[in-house]
């Protein structure tokens, strides 16, 4: 089945978006899960600081890049389909790390220091991808004729 290319960035959007959201709001979880275990250490309030701080620098240098090449290789698809929204190395790799993450939660549970790293690791990719995806709307995503 094809899709307009508006359908096809609207969809590549709302995955950005909700990774993006499903990471903060599981980063804030867990760094409420390390404060109930010390609420005497500085951890739950420093790892997501520092992991804002290292998603700033990734939203720079890694995710604004793959967020842009994105937006333009749906712009010059001619026919697309649904599971264009992201290449297949995007899609296996997205296979892959959402297990992972949900795993690495799991892991963490009742353990303070990995709680703050993986709040700290979740919020680096949750501020990456927000921060990014405002290239949606700088590139004109959604108007049908991204970057232009």
């Amino acid at each position: 089945m094809v899709f307009s290319q508006r359908t096809i960035m609207i969809i590549a959007a709302v995955v950005w978006y909700g990774g993006g959201i499903a990471l903060v709001l599981k980063g804030l979880s867990l760094a409420k899960s390390a404060y109930a275990i010390n609420p005497d250490s500085l951890w739950p309030y420093g790892a997501p600081l520092l992991g804002i701080a290292i998603g700033l620098v990734k939203a720079r240098f890694i995710f604004n890049h793959a967020c842009k090449k994105n937006i333009l290789r749906i712009g010059k698809l001619e026919a697309p389909r649904l599971w264009q929204c992201f290449r297949p190395g995007m899609l296996i790799f997205l296979a892959i790390i959402i297990p992972t993450g949900a795993w690495m939660s799991r892991a963490a549970a009742g353990k303070f220091f990995y709680l703050c790293l993986v709040c700290g690791l979740d919020l680096s990719i949750a501020t990456g991808l927000l921060v990014s995806s405002m290239l949606f709307w700088r590139l004109k995503a959604f108007s049908g004729a991204p970057g232009s």
